[in-house]
């Protein structure tokens, strides 16, 4: 059974970008808005949520705080997109709970990698 992926962006690029990159070995659901995302967190539990920053209406960091208080999602690993590099930024949404932050424009394989640590760490450590 494929993992489930919850993918937050309000950017409709980003999201079929990241649709047709992970689709083929993980389910994907695609929301363009924190709102619509906590929504569909009520009745849906993913096994990774990848979420940009700079949102109109809730943007990540306010997502990612919500994200941490719910019990079902408290420990859901959190990958959090920006075109922000500064430090500031990464360890913000570390202190909030990401476990990661990738930089846009950001290298395919690079978060391929970063999805398969957060989703198999055991594992993925083990093949080394």
């Amino acid at each position: 059974m494929k993992k489930k992926i919850l993918v937050v962006d309000d950017e409709a690029s980003i999201c079929l970008l990241l649709e047709n990159f992970l689709s083929a070995d993980y389910n994907i659901e695609t929301i363009n808005d924190g709102y619509e995302a906590l929504l569909w967190l009520e009745n849906n539990i993913p096994d990774l949520v990848i979420s940009d920053i700079q949102m109109p209406k809730m943007d990540g960091y306010e997502f990612l705080t919500k994200l941490r208080q719910r019990g079902f999602t408290k420990h859901t690993p959190c990958i959090m997109l920006s075109g922000k590099s500064e430090s500031k930024e990464r360890i913000k949404c570390y202190r909030l709970g990401a476990q990661d932050y990738l930089t846009k424009p950001f290298n395919p394989e690079e978060l391929d990698e970063l999805v398969k640590k957060n989703l198999y760490p055991i594992h993925y450590a083990v093949q080394w």
